[in-house]
């Protein structure tokens, strides 16, 4: 099977942008960006991001059932269910050039869905950045999501990224909390996996003091990387990209020019 860095004509349309907050740019654009946030992560977080692109890149950000205005939706707790879902809403949005970025769970559910894009529609992304998760054959499975809501805020707040105050206050935590035990039970049932490669390049992104995954970890996304790979180590921890995102924007944006 030949693969194509898009389709030659846009695909008929699956499923609705409910999955995804797009950021509009002036004209038609000439390429995608799609974020695909962390556990517990949220289309919001990457607000920032819908501006930080040429006016030529489009940004998409994942909105994941559960929460927000998919609140009354229930979660998705396998990861190939919810790349099965994120891949089947994407198919519209294949008539340009696309690139994805994951953090944490989301660079999992990147690299599942670039595979689904390669062996399923022939269409190969132009890239795929992985931020802060370990490959998928250097996972293991965890049980953190089979304890208790105490257990799981406490790891929440040892990454960081989500503000103490829904953690703290109780009706905003009763809110929050099946999301976070949802994507948790994802990120506890996902692995080890085959290094299944992808036809793209692979660009990794670590914070120099991420507490759950090192520099060597994310080294090891080289296994699934046969077109090209590279690697980023910028200061901070698991959420080192809200402190250093021009840093990291800047060298997403500079792959993004690569692809016309």
């Amino acid at each position: 099977m030949t693969l194509r860095t898009h389709p030659t004509a846009p695909p008929t349309p699956v499923g609705g942008d409910r999955w995804f907050r797009r950021y509009a740019v002036r004209s038609a654009p000439r390429r995608r960006l799609l974020v695909l946030p962390h556990a517990g992560g949220s289309a919001s977080f990457y607000h920032a991001w819908g501006t930080s692109f040429d006016d030529a890149t489009e940004v998409m950000v994942a909105r994941y059932p559960g929460r927000h205005d998919r609140l009354a939706e229930p979660c998705v707790e396998t990861m190939d269910e919810l790349a099965d879902q994120v891949t089947a809403a994407l198919l519209p949005h294949l008539d340009v050039p696309l690139t994805l970025f994951g953090h944490s769970m989301g660079a999992s559910l990147a690299h599942e869905i670039a595979l689904r894009l390669e062996r399923a529609h022939g269409v190969r992304p132009a890239a795929l950045h992985v931020s802060s998760r370990k490959p998928p054959h250097l996972l293991a499975p965890r049980t953190l999501h089979t304890e208790d809501d105490d257990a799981l805020i406490a790891e929440v707040r040892r990454l960081g990224g989500t503000e103490d105050a829904l953690l703290d206050d109780p009706d905003l935590r009763e809110i929050v909390l099946p999301a976070i035990r949802g994507d948790f039970t994802i990120v506890g049932t996902y692995g080890p996996r085959a290094a299944t490669p992808v036809g793209c390049p692979v660009h990794a992104h670590i914070g120099e003091e991420d507490p759950s995954t090192t520099v060597a970890d994310m080294g090891a996304w080289a296994d699934v990387a046969p077109a090209g790979f590279d690697l980023q180590v910028l200061p901070g921890g698991h959420f080192y990209l809200t402190q250093q995102h021009a840093t990291l924007t800047g060298a997403i944006a500079r792959q993004l020019a690569t692809t016309g």
